[in-house]
């Protein structure tokens, strides 16, 4: 069996954070998926993508908030929340360094969220009928439709 090259462990963390952004992830997680000491995957990490891995981490959590944030109404505190981080100062701090903008001033500067909203056909259907015109079920006899 050949051994697996650092670079393939190193991915493995990577993929973790990716997909698990939203937890309370540490270095220490990140280094023990990767099966290396914690400054040896710093190290490593740094090395193989250009950025430390609480960097990378936050990263992606600063990307995900700037979606919901274009995407949804929802509060800037449970989007702070909801990408895995606990204080909403240092995650204002980090998107305005990141973005250039708060995340207020950011969802502001993009259309309003109710602009994606899909609807199916159905319901606009449903919505859109005419009420209180019934075809003589009302049990008057047929007159005028109005």
């Amino acid at each position: 069996m050949a051994p697996v090259p650092p670079a393939r462990h190193l991915q493995r963390a990577k993929d973790l954070a990716d997909a698990r952004f939203a937890d309370p992830l540490t270095v220490a997680d990140l280094a023990a998926a990767a099966r290396l000491s914690r400054a040896h995957f710093s190290r490593e990490f740094r090395r193989a993508f250009g950025e430390s891995p609480h960097a990378y981490l936050l990263t992606r959590r600063l990307e995900r908030a700037a979606a919901l944030l274009r995407h949804t109404d929802y509060a800037v505190a449970d989007i702070c929340c909801a990408v895995g981080l606990t204080s909403v100062g240092s995650f204002t701090t980090s998107f305005t360094r990141v973005y250039g903008l708060s995340p207020t001033a950011y969802r502001a500067a993009h259309p309003p969220a109710a602009d994606f909203a899909l609807v199916p056909g159905c319901v606009r259907r449903e919505y859109g009928r005419r009420r209180n015109r019934t075809f003589r079920e009302d049990g008057a006899e047929a007159g005028p439709l109005a």
